[in-house]
């Protein structure tokens, strides 16, 4: 036999492109690769084929139908059917495809005789199902050898139920779509597989052409040296009783292992749609990325728990021989993709070395290879069964699963051995469920088992797997504190005793949030941050959104993460998407169709169906009602960023709320930006008391605007509304000045200080002189924006007399008039005033754009610790915002590094 080299498989057959993609590239991949600079010369190979795409459902829709109406039978076998001659018709001439049709419509009249039959039995053998399942790939294999005919090549079809033999369990069946418990015991019989194998060269190979071979082995004198291709069938077989069958759902994988060892191939190929095995899966994980190598080991266990791109039990016949394995795409074939190798240590062999390291210690090496998942499973468990005794309980129960085939995926035991989970698929949960009552039937009727329980809310597994686990301490505390962090909630955990894989089962729901934050928990992808700002076309959320942008590479390179902003909103409109990229056009976004009105019910249900584990919303807006969403968010998981004071200066059942839910959910409460903008008041603040310093008061300016007109009104005739107007020309005043002017600003922020002290305090205890009269304070002027504020300026022209004669008073004594404010801790007094100071007053010397505080501590007696620097206007206060953003994507980074 010659195919020794090549063997292929295909899976991704699905329209005539496909099958004209698929038969090129096995022409270029026969044909011969570079090795080491030289080229292999012609390769024989053997591709085994899938059915086209959507064929095995298609078919399994007649066998369905029959049970009801095998007219509709009769009509979803024909639109499968045709579909098929529709793709072989135009691959290759008449002269090459007559054949074909015909077999492949004496095909669809065998089907139909054997689904007619069913109505009348009312049920379907899992033996008629693998039968009609089969055609599908009978039916590829004959279109891809069509095209090879034609286009000149050396080509032969082989029917895999003539030669593979199997032995399988008869009522298995086809098994479930996409289940990784699939595999159905089947396993090949190889002396009579080989024999049939051998029989079918001899004949079938000489007959087309694909063996040559004289009876000693010899090649004919002038053969042109043109290699070969055999076309198998992927996922048929025939039982060891001479039955049709299949390798069950994905199966062609397994075929074309089995092929290679068969033949003694020194690769397989495995053409898929995707660049060879992932570390997640991709449409889950976006950040996921293609794997460059694998054991078999780790192979089979990605496999076994859910890495579709693999079957179950593929690798097992290229173990033996160490046949590598490469997982290529078939529409990148450029890319190296993923090659399987090589058998793992055992855990005997890993234990040899006897000495346990941390795996972060070992910096750049990451302990796993992939993340995957099982979806639809339940947990079935018993409890209470410790007057049975513990070994006769695991083996009844075990013995119950066995009796009624149910997979069991998982196993976990309470250390009383009176209490037993397991975790079998969904489809099969009610069948395990019946089957343990009836076993321990007796025993629930004395309580001597308290109770046998199905889970109700569909579950889901979630598995890191990877040679590198062995003898490394840490990994499991990786994943777990990774899920935690994500708020998952794990029912059940069990690490495989080869030191391979760790799985966990979680909600459903939170499956593709746990994969996440596992994926970059182990560093396998930067962290990634899902950020929605509310008030983005504000001058503060625009300031911010400019900072984010200019710096996404910086925090790429230098922090290891990313943000990804989904959401942007203004004060009537929002704008979601998976990840904006162009920050151009805000304004466009928001006025576009795509636009949607804003809406906090439909914000939440994004921010909840968001399966990043690391999810922000900053609120640029200082919305009151805004600030009513925030306890939501964070019991949702979401942090926030809040510049605005609306909700750490609001009502006190509010702010108590907030803090609980932050507390609760370990998620984060960011709101440096509410005091002193890029400042650090806030944290040096919670510095001073967590230290176990008393703070006695706090002094100082925490208004910009205050600062800048008290700092500049006098000097060269500048009146009072002048120094406004030159504040509000700086972008420093309050959409609305008044809230400057009155003080309002000022007392939200002492509120939110003297909360961090933990004092009582809300806005109608301190004590705030105005600027303003009442009359301009409370003057409902019907205009918004420039208008207001021009309107407003036109009015306090009124107060430049009385003002410039409190300035002229405070020089004459050698003062300057600041804007102080003072809160006394010990008398539990919090006020905000207009004083003269005099040059002993660290804010004699206060700049015109700046923020100054003054912490007086037990430790800070004879000097104060001041906190002094430029706080006004959008941009700064937009930095300290990105500041609070960088502490949770440096938090974020390091509870995974």
């Amino acid at each position: 036999m010659i195919y020794t080299n090549n063997t292929q498989q295909y899976n991704t057959v699905a329209d005539a492109g496909l099958y004209r993609t698929v038969g090129d590239l096995l022409i270029t991949e026969s044909s011969g690769r570079e090795v080491d600079g030289k080229h292999s010369g012609s390769i024989p190979t053997m591709a085994i084929v899938s059915a086209r795409g959507g064929m095995t459902d298609l078919l399994v829709a007649v066998v369905d139908s029959a049970l009801q109406d095998i007219n509709q039978a009769e009509v979803e076998l024909d639109r499968a059917l045709e579909g098929q001659l529709s793709i072989l018709n135009e691959l290759a001439p008449s002269d090459i495809t007559a054949p074909i049709e015909e077999r492949m419509r004496k095909d669809a009249k065998d089907i139909l005789s054997v689904v007619q039959s069913l109505r009348m039995i009312r049920s379907v053998p899992p033996s008629v199902m693998e039968v009609v399942t089969g055609f599908g790939e009978i039916w590829s294999a004959q279109t891809l050898y069509a095209y090879l005919k034609n286009k000149g090549v050396k080509t032969a079809w082989l029917d895999a139920r003539d030669v593979l033999i199997v032995k399988s369990n008869s009522n298995a069946g086809l098994g479930d779509k996409g289940s990784a418990s699939s595999t159905g015991g089947v396993v090949p019989l190889w002396v009579d597989t080989a024999t049939k194998m051998e029989e079918w060269w001899n004949t079938e190979g000489k007959k087309e052409g694909v063996n040559e071979m004289k009876d000693d082995g010899s090649l004919p004198e002038g053969d042109d040296d043109s290699a070969p291709i055999v076309i198998a069938t992927g996922f048929v077989a025939t039982s060891s009783e001479g039955v049709p069958t299949t390798l069950k759902r994905s199966g062609s994988d397994y075929s074309a292992t089995i092929f290679a060892k068969l033949v003694g191939s020194a690769r397989v190929t495995m053409w898929k749609n995707t660049d060879g095995v992932y570390t997640a899966d991709p449409r889950r994980v976006p950040e996921a990325f293609s794997i460059s190598s694998l054991k078999y080991d780790e192979a089979m266990e990605l496999a076994y728990f859910g890495a579709q791109v693999l079957h179950p039990s593929a690798m097992v016949p290229c173990i033996d021989s160490n046949i590598p394995v490469y997982v290529r795409n078939i529409f990148n074939p450029a890319f190296e993709g993923t090659v399987i190798q090589g058998r793992c240590a055992s855990l005997s062999e890993a234990n040899q070395e006897g000495k346990v390291t941390n795996w972060r210690s070992n910096k750049g090496v990451v302990p796993i290879k992939g993340i995957t998942s099982v979806d639809a499973v339940s947990l079935l468990t018993l409890e209470g069964a410790s007057v049975i005794g513990g070994a006769e309980v695991a083996e009844r129960f075990m013995g119950a699963m066995a009796d009624a085939n149910i997979d069991v995926l998982i196993i976990t035991q309470a250390s009383s051995e009176s209490s037993i989970t397991v975790v079998v698929p969904e489809s099969q949960g009610k069948a395990a469920l019946e089957a343990l009552r009836s076993t321990f039937e007796l025993e629930l009727s004395r309580s001597n088992v308290n109770s046998i329980s199905l889970t109700d809310s569909p579950m889901a597994i979630v598995a890191i797997i990877g040679e590198g686990m062995a003898m490394q301490s840490g990994v499991s505390a990786s994943f777990m504190s990774s899920l935690a962090k994500a708020n998952v909630n794990i029912r059940v955990i069990a690490q495989g005793s080869s030191e391979r894989q760790v799985a966990v089962v979680v909600e459903a729901n939170d499956a593709s949030r746990a994969l996440r934050a596992a994926h970059m928990a182990f560093t396998l992808s930067q962290t990634m941050v899902s950020v929605a700002i509310l008030g983005g076309t504000g001058k503060l959320g625009s300031a911010l959104i400019r900072q984010i942008h200019s710096q996404k590479e910086n925090l790429t390179r230098n922090l290891n993460f990313g943000v990804c902003v989904n959401t942007i909103a203004s004060s009537n409109k929002m704008f979601m998407a998976s990840c904006l990229v162009d920050f151009d056009d805000i304004d466009g976004l928001l006025d576009s169709d795509d636009a949607q009105d804003l809406d906090m019910d439909a914000l939440q249900a994004s921010l909840e169906a968001d399966v990043n584990p690391h999810r922000i919303v900053i609120d640029c807006t200082n919305d009151d009602k805004v600030a009513d969403q925030y306890e939501k968010w964070m019991d949702a998981g979401v942090n926030v960023i809040s510049p605005g004071r609306q909700a750490a200066a609001g009502p006190m059942e509010r702010y108590q709320a907030i803090q609980r839910a932050h507390r609760v959910n370990s998620v984060e409460w960011q709101y440096e930006s509410t005091v002193g903008s890029a400042l650090p008041i806030v944290s040096t603040l919670r510095d001073l008391v967590q230290t176990g310093d008393e703070v006695q008061s706090i002094r100082g300016c925490l208004s910009g605007t205050m600062a800048y007109v008290f700092r500049n009104m006098g000097e060269n005739d500048v009146s009072f509304s002048d120094a406004v107007k030159q504040a509000i020309g700086q972008d420093f005043t309050e959409n609305d000045m008044r809230e400057d002017l009155s003080g309002l600003d000022a007392a939200r922020k002492i509120v939110i200080l003297a909360r961090e002290l933990g004092m009582n305090v809300s806005m109608e205890d301190v004590e705030v002189e105005s600027i303003l009269p009442d009359e301009i304070l409370n003057k409902e002027y019907g205009v918004e924006g420039d208008d207001l504020n021009a309107a407003i300026l036109e009015d306090i022209k009124s107060l430049d007399d009385p003002l410039m004669k409190r300035y002229e008073e405070a020089a004459a004594e050698g003062k300057k008039l600041r804007y102080k404010f003072v809160i006394d801790v010990v008398n539990n007094k919090c006020k905000c005033s207009l004083e003269a100071v005099d040059n002993l007053d660290p804010l004699f010397r206060l700049r015109e754009n700046e923020n100054l505080v003054a912490f007086e501590t037990s430790r800070y007696t004879t000097s104060p610790l001041i906190v002094k620097g430029a706080a006004a206007g959008p941009d700064l206060a937009a930095s300290g915002m990105f500041a609070d953003l960088l502490r949770l994507g440096r938090a974020f980074v390091g509870s995974q590094s």
